[in-house]
């Protein structure tokens, strides 16, 4: 069984709230990318993973509401939100999506889940390098990957963004990066700040079905460049620079401790 965990909180540092922000009249970011994973033939199940804080009640809410699965977990510790919900459906393969990717292509999913599958990976993504837009990557492992982390994760990195432990040892685990045919890295159209749901309120007026895929993006680009020119100074490395600080320091503490 294939599932797609969805980590979805509404404490984002620097756009609060904006899982439950409107990308159309209609839709949230959140309602938009369970449409879009409806569309995949490969995966089985959809779940949200949120954490216990009180602001994420609101989530739950919007789970019942929508019949979705859901699971409550540790805020800060992504790593064990994903292992304890995963243990509690019993997932043996995991799509691990964070919540801002309202443009994911699902046709995307299915081959990297295909190509995971044919190759009994216990890792397999779309970032190690990148060459698909930002907001449309991929990240698949096993049960026994996750929990292999979830045990040997020390740095506050690994613990945070659940996977770099896996990539950072690839002799502990068969890994793969799953390349597109052409490069479209420089693209962006993942939500981390307000420009960001801009353009993607742009992209989905101008796209009269479902599922909404690169292709259909790459049409508006070429017909309206200028309107991708909305987000192109969004830092997408704020969230690596504090782990990157916060690794430091917790070495560092740690150093002093054994003095």
């Amino acid at each position: 069984m294939v599932d797609c965990i969805i980590q979805a909180r509404m404490g984002s540092s620097r756009l609060p709230g904006k899982v439950l922000m409107k990308v159309d009249s209609k839709n949230t970011i959140l309602d938009s990318m369970i449409n879009q994973l409806k569309y995949s033939k490969l995966i089985d199940r959809t779940i949200i993973a949120t954490s216990k804080k009180m602001e994420d009640d609101v989530i739950e809410d919007f789970c019942k509401k929508n019949s979705l699965n859901y699971f409550r977990g540790s805020e800060k510790d992504v790593l064990d939100r994903y292992y304890q919900c995963a243990k509690k459906f019993e997932s043996k393969i995991i799509v691990r999506m964070p919540a801002d990717k309202p443009l994911l292509d699902p046709t995307v999913v299915d081959k990297v889940v295909d190509e995971f599958n044919k190759n009994n990976y216990d890792y397999i993504t779309t970032f190690l390098p990148s060459t698909f837009p930002s907001g449309t990557e991929v990240e698949i492992f096993s049960f026994s990957a996750l929990e292999k982390a979830w045990n040997e994760s020390n740095l506050p990195s690994e613990r945070e963004h659940v996977t770099p432990y896996i990539h950072r040892n690839p002799k502990k685990f068969k890994i793969s990066n799953f390349k597109n045919d052409i490069d479209l890295s420089k693209f962006s159209w993942a939500v981390d700040e307000k420009d960001d749901l801009s353009l993607v309120q742009k992209i989905v007026s101008r796209v009269n079905h479902e599922p909404i895929l690169i292709n259909d993006i790459l049409t508006i680009l070429e017909n309206e460049p200028k309107i991708f020119e909305i987000n192109l100074n969004v830092n997408r490395n704020t969230g690596n620079e504090k782990s990157e600080k916060e690794d430091i320091e917790f070495l560092k503490n740690k150093e002093n401790q054994s003095e």
